[in-house]
């Protein structure tokens, strides 16, 4: 009896072994993802959970908008958990429509818009084109690809600014302007989104869109490639289950993220490690 039971767990753990190698040699997962911190920060944590708990490898891109929903749609790659629905990225979605997978939202309450810090006594983007002279004539924006630099070009000419001018940057330049303007009390104008750990840093507040230029609340939504339930079930199933419990999680991950010599990666698996509940949940048979 004895050696029967040595010889089970022997063949268990061979047979243990051999899937984990299996799974390593395995294709690896490709994530694409828009160069945003909320954007790398769920990225990197569906990284982790992936490979410390699938034990597959998993290859994260970092691409424009346009090229992220391409690639997808082509099968380039096999998902992206950055896809802010249904306004900002609404065109594409629409324009691969049968050709990609939306899994729906992995937090809702995003917002985007154009913010000012608290001392900035303008109120609504209607006042912009009296104030320009305050702010430089500049709305400090993010990359030319993203979905809100369309719809701030929208803004622009629906509220008839002609004293504004829409500057392109990235995520990063423009947190830069607007920590050096606020270290200088000056007024400034900026692309904003939330969530975003800036709104934790700094006192903003969003300005009026009277006329919906700017959209409404919208969710950040999970989309794959067709047949990525065939050929990868357990990773299209943990993508499936994927969320946060709220946006409050996200902002936690995104605030670590910005600490100095911060690695999302390793963020990542604090976050797990704080929340084996939510991640179990993920992983659910």
């Amino acid at each position: 009896m004895k050696k029967i039971i040595l010889l089970a767990v022997a063949f268990l753990l061979a047979f243990t072994g051999a899937a984990q190698a299996a799974s390593k040699d395995a294709k690896p997962v490709r994530i694409a993802y828009v160069e945003w911190d909320c954007a790398r920060a769920t990225s990197n944590l569906v990284k982790a959970a992936i490979e410390d708990r699938l034990h597959r490898k998993v290859e994260l891109l970092p691409v424009s908008a346009g090229a992220m929903w391409m690639a997808v749609a082509s099968g380039d790659v096999d998902a992206t958990v950055t896809a802010w629905l249904p306004v900002t990225h609404g065109d594409y979605l629409k324009r691969l429509e049968g050709k990609v997978r939306d899994l729906g939202p992995l937090v809702d309450g995003a917002r985007l818009g154009w913010a000012v810090p608290d001392y900035v006594t303008v109120n609504s983007i209607a006042e912009l084109d009296a104030a320009a002279d305050r702010f430089g004539g500049r709305i400090i924006g993010i990359d030319p690809g993203a979905g809100l630099m369309r719809m701030s070009e929208d803004a622009i000419k629906a509220y008839g600014l002609k004293k504004m001018q829409l500057v392109e940057g990235s995520g990063a330049t423009m947190t830069a302007a607007l920590a050096d303007a606020i270290r200088r009390k000056e007024w400034i104008v900026v692309t904003a989104w939330s969530p975003h750990w800036m709104f934790g840093r700094w006192q903003l507040k969003y300005l009026d869109d009277p006329k919906g230029a700017l959209g409404g609340m919208e969710s950040i939504h999970t989309v794959v490639r067709k047949g990525l339930d065939k050929d990868m079930p357990e990773v299209f199933a943990f993508l499936d289950r994927f969320a946060y419990a709220d946006t409050a999680q996200l902002q936690t991950l995104m605030a670590w993220n910005n600490e100095e010599g911060a690695d999302p990666l390793t963020n990542a698996r604090r976050f797990m490690k704080e929340h084996p509940a939510l991640v179990d949940s993920w992983l659910a048979k």
